[in-house]
């Protein structure tokens, strides 16, 4: 009988129950979920998609991640940084993303603190990275139960509360961890799920 929160791929593989069986979602499970990212243009990538899931489900956003890119220059945030009135007119009018004006105008503003950050500490790595939580702290098996309760934590809530204070937008603690879970700056798959023995 296998564990609650896990499920059994038609490769026989288990995997954390959230991916379903939906072949893109399985192998964002298996290849990039929860693997550590060093690169501040992927995370810059990541927190900004972040922001557009808000309300939203993650296969939405996975789905539409190569139209994001597109549209974003690749998250390169020192090109988004410069972003004008008629490229978020272009933005609004492209159906391949999701065409929230607020969302659109918080990767600019991000963008440009992203370059004050980065002046600040060097790397959007170093700063992320700064907020990886104590070991000790983390349970010690992360199972189903465990991981449902893990919405917040206090490095979230800290990460969400420096970042705030520096100018970001969408950036609530609940869009924090889900993206240090997917940075890999926490590692949220549940026991029994193949791809830990890979991390």
């Amino acid at each position: 009988m296998q564990d609650k929160g896990l499920i059994l791929g038609s490769d026989n593989k288990l995997r954390c129950w959230w991916c379903g069986s939906d072949p893109e979602y399985m192998r964002y499970h298996d290849e990039e979920w929860g693997k550590p990212v060093y690169d501040d243009y992927l995370l810059f990538e990541k927190i900004s998609l972040e922001g557009f899931q808000a309300g939203l489900s993650w296969l939405t956003i996975l789905r539409k991640r190569d139209n994001f890119r597109k549209a974003f220059d690749n998250f390169d945030f020192d090109k988004i940084a410069i972003y004008d009135r008629r490229k978020i007119d272009d933005l609004m009018g492209d159906a391949g993303i999701i065409r929230h004006k607020g969302k659109i105008e918080a990767v600019i503003n991000n963008a440009r603190c992203a370059q004050d950050l980065m002046g600040k500490y060097g790397s959007l790595n170093k700063f992320f990275w700064s907020f990886k939580p104590d070991a000790q702290k983390r349970p010690k098996i992360i199972d189903y139960d465990a991981v449902k309760k893990m919405s917040i934590s206090d490095e979230s809530l800290q990460m969400s509360k420096s970042l705030k204070k520096l100018g970001w937008k969408f950036v609530g603690p609940t869009t924090c961890y889900a993206f240090m879970q997917s940075m890999g700056i926490v590692n949220d798959h549940v026991k029994g799920c193949h791809v830990i023995s890979h991390l």
